[in-house]
């Protein structure tokens, strides 16, 4: 009976110190999951900087409420990115994430430039574009070389770039925000249209500049109406034209209609037969825009796309509109990082000095040369 007691006494032992192992395993690992998620937070908070090896859980938990602003950024053209995501975090309380599309020989400068200023706290993902999927969908005339570059297409390919959004916003780097973006972002767009753009004829910004943009602002400003694959699609030459170097993307609907793959197939075919008006003046990506979109696209609020701001009509603007407006678009010849645009003071305004000091002036754009002229 004593040896039997015995044994009941030794085993409860073991079971009580097995207990004992057992809890004290489980909160060593409770310590470290505490570890790893305080990890995970602290990474969260930093600006996204993943590339193409990206944690796979920081994409897939996205937070609903973040918008999306899609960007691209050449080594060239950095201080207009800058100063264009300067305006739009400032002028915000919004959840925004800037999705910037870049190539890698850009990545090291951009990543300086954003974390040595007051921009370190911007949410940021750095994907890089390959511009190989662009072979055989590209013709490069002697004239136009140095206009058409890769990133002018990225646009194009937005639901590759952000396979886990489902709408978003697409600016130029010659924008400067001066309201919330959210409102941008909460756009309405039509049933089964994948984009909403603003009108370059009916638009508030037409009431001033469109007489000084040629034929930049209808159909057959775009489109080689001589060619018989352009008239086949039966679009009226004079249908007004619309600005793709801002707009709103509902990239579900975008990949429903295979857009990307629309748009492929009319950069292939004008690179056979020529589609493209001979008067583009280096807008290479808004002719397919303008074929696939025809008639299919919601419109944005005029002043979430002022521009013309890079010609001379721009400067037929006064203060007080320039002032009221949204969103300030420098499409044209002039740069506002080179003074001889209109209101390259408000662009200023915005724009911070590269703490690197590789960029330490603003490039005035002129059909034979650049010239160099300091930023104050």
């Amino acid at each position: 009976m004593t040896f039997r007691k015995v044994n009941i006494f030794i085993l409860a032992l073991a079971v009580v110190i097995f207990l004992l192992v057992l809890h004290h395993n489980f909160l060593g690992l409770s310590d470290f999951l505490k570890r790893e998620l305080s990890d995970s937070n602290a990474l969260g908070l930093q600006p996204i900087d993943f590339i193409p090896e990206a944690p796979q859980k920081l994409i897939e938990k996205r937070n609903e409420k973040e918008i999306p602003v899609v960007i691209t950024a050449s080594e060239d053209r950095l201080g207009g990115i800058i100063a264009a995501i300067n305006s739009i975090y400032h002028n915000t309380k919004s959840n925004v994430v800037f999705h910037i599309i870049t190539q890698n020989d850009t990545v090291d400068h951009l990543r300086s430039w954003l974390s040595n200023t007051v921009l370190k706290n911007v949410k940021y993902q750095i994907i890089d574009f390959d511009p190989h999927v662009l072979e055989g969908k590209m013709r490069v005339d002697s004239e136009q070389t140095d206009s058409i570059k890769p990133l002018t297409f990225a646009r194009f390919y937005l639901p590759n770039l952000l396979p886990y959004s489902e709408k978003a916003i697409y600016v130029d780097d010659d924008v400067i925000v001066q309201d919330d973006i959210f409102e941008l972002y909460n756009t309405p767009l039509k049933p089964g249209h994948a984009a909403a753009f603003s009108d370059d004829c009916d638009s508030t910004t037409n009431k001033f500049a469109v007489r000084g943009a040629g034929n930049q602002y209808n159909y057959i400003g775009f489109l080689d109406y001589k060619k018989e694959t352009i008239r086949k699609l039966a679009m009226k030459a004079s249908t007004c034209s619309f600005n793709p170097g801002v707009f709103v993307a509902n990239l579900t609907e975008w990949k429903l209609k295979n857009i990307t793959n629309q748009l492929e197939k009319w950069m292939k075919l004008n690179v056979v037969e020529e589609l493209y008006s001979k008067t583009l003046a280096g807008n290479v990506a808004t002719p397919p825009l303008l074929i696939v979109f025809y008639k299919q696209y919601s419109n944005i609020d005029p002043l979430w796309n002022v521009r013309h701001l890079g010609s001379s009509a721009g400067k037929r603007y006064s203060p007080q509109f320039v002032k009221a407006a949204k969103l300030l678009h420098w499409n044209g010849h002039f740069k506002p990082w080179g003074r001889t645009a209109s209101y390259s003071d408000v662009w200023e305004k915005w724009y911070i000095p590269d703490p690197t000091g590789c960029i330490q002036t603003a490039a005035v754009w002129s059909p034979s040369a650049i010239v160099t002229t300091e930023l104050k």
